[in-house]
């Protein structure tokens, strides 16, 4: 035999023995079977927890969430891992398991999410007239007059616009390196976003005139802006809503907003209704506001606004933003960056 072919059968040998002793080892290893590892668990669940063990004879298994031990074990009966004790979002599973003196543990990732939102249709009310110069950030209606917040550096404006002809009665300009975003309006305050200026503003809505600036916090960005009677919500592009004390603007908490299908992002001009908080999602490729409970973090509703605006619609900078109520009518106030038409439309249940 030569010394090429002895090499070969060693060569062989060696690999068949290294994969004996990588298969052992695999199996020896345990494992999750349930939850499987990325698995959806709608809060309030009672998931079984169940491993495959290597060995049936444990001295014990020690169960956690996020490092936090919820279950133990001298046996390899299932235990019940209970959602509802958890926070919406990412939970990591583990089970640590010793035998023998050995010890051997287990992950498994798994998202606890709400349930499904309730889906709304759109009739379309009435349409106005909208100026295609403006980049709408922020909309609000009251007394029959709109404001509207426009954005993009160097044209960014502060408006005040007639709804049945979308004339603009009045408007100023913010300074040429501010990006002007969402915008909402609080007794005879108007209150503006800046997008990553850190900043925003207060206005004299009659006036316009510039009283104060305030400081971001944690959000660094703004995008959306609302208040519910009590505090102010701001969004800035994340899956959080933060609260702003209302007299000082300071930042007094945040949540997390959860669908079905895990953090939502994206959120941009907001309006407070009926308890709610009415959001546009920021994607160039859909039309789509969510209905978030400020208090839970759960959209509970969801409504596509597809067909609503097409003329000549660009791929970018295009889209749908800015959402006004009009309670007369109980009737929402809905338009988009460039857009010619603004549109008052009544929502309804699927």
């Amino acid at each position: 035999m030569n010394n090429k072919l002895k090499l070969s059968i060693r060569a062989l040998t060696a690999l068949s023995i290294s994969l004996v002793i990588g298969c052992k080892t695999q199996q020896s290893k345990v494992e999750f079977l349930n939850p499987t590892d990325d698995s959806k668990v709608l809060k309030g669940e009672k998931v079984q927890v169940k491993l495959k063990f290597p060995d049936a004879a444990v001295d014990s298994v020690v169960y956690s969430v996020d490092g936090d031990i919820f279950d133990r074990r001298t046996d390899t009966t299932a235990v019940v891992f209970d959602s509802e004790a958890y926070s919406y979002g990412n939970k990591r599973l583990s089970a640590k398991v010793y035998s023998g003196g050995k010890e051997d543990i287990a992950y498994s990732e798994v998202l606890v999410v709400p349930p499904a939102p309730k889906q709304y249709a759109f009739e379309v009310v009435n349409t106005y007239p909208h100026d295609q110069g403006a980049f709408t950030q922020g909309l609000y209606f009251e007394n029959g007059t709109l404001y509207e917040t426009t954005g993009q550096l160097g044209e960014s404006t502060l408006r005040k616009v007639e709804l049945s002809s979308g004339k603009v009665l009045q408007r100023a300009e913010l300074a040429a390196d501010e990006f002007g975003e969402g915008m909402t309006v609080v007794g005879n305050n108007m209150y503006v976003l800046t997008w990553q200026n850190n900043r925003g503003h207060v206005y004299d809505k009659d006036t316009f005139k510039l009283l104060k600036s305030f400081d971001y916090r944690n959000s660094k960005e703004g995008w959306g802006l609302t208040n519910d009677g009590k505090r102010f919500i701001k969004s800035d592009g994340s899956s959080n809503l933060y609260f702003l004390d209302q007299a000082t603007l300071e930042e007094t908490g945040s949540i997390a907003v959860f669908d079905d299908n895990g953090p939502v992002e994206k959120m941009n001009e907001l309006e407070f209704i009926d308890g709610k908080v009415y959001a546009n999602l920021y994607y160039g490729d859909r039309d789509e506001m969510v209905i978030i409970d400020p208090e839970t973090g759960i959209v509970e509703g969801r409504i596509n606004f597809v067909g609503l605006y097409s003329d000549n619609r660009a791929p970018y900078d295009n889209e749908m933003n800015g959402i006004a109520y009009k309670p007369d009518s109980k009737t929402l106030l809905v338009t988009g960056k460039h857009w010619t038409k603004l549109f008052e439309v009544r929502l309804k249940e699927r």
